[in-house]
């Protein structure tokens, strides 16, 4: 696995735990739909929520968080509507994004944004 795989992962299995640790219930990770995919899904009371996590070592090309771009917006979108329809759902929805820092085995930060866009 490259390096840039590994931080990748490493942050969502960050994310995950970070989730359960605020009572999240976690409904699927790595969840795909065609060649899109939703890093996390949770349920949290009568919501269901869609994480994006981005994880970065640095901040040489800016913060994690702007990574999730427009097109990256709307393929989730498109996702969590197909997560919708092959589950039945009928519960209200929310997109967040989680943003961390690595620096070797350590984590500097971890910044968890609700309702992080529409």
């Amino acid at each position: 696995m490259s390096k840039h795989n590994e931080i990748g992962t490493n942050g969502e299995l960050l994310a995950v735990n970070f989730l359960k640790n605020k009572g999240f219930c976690i409904l699927e990770t790595n969840w795909r739909s065609g060649k899109k995919e939703i890093d996390i899904i949770v349920e949290n009371h009568d919501t269901i929520i869609f994480v994006e996590v981005k994880t970065r070592s640095n901040f040489n090309f800016g913060f994690p968080e702007e990574a999730v771009s427009e097109t990256k917006k709307a393929y989730l979108k498109i996702a969590a509507e197909d997560y919708f329809i092959k589950n039945n759902c009928n519960k209200d929805i929310r997109f967040d994004v989680i943003s961390i820092i690595q620096r070797g085995k350590t984590t500097a930060e971890i910044i968890h944004f609700e309702d992080a866009f529409f």
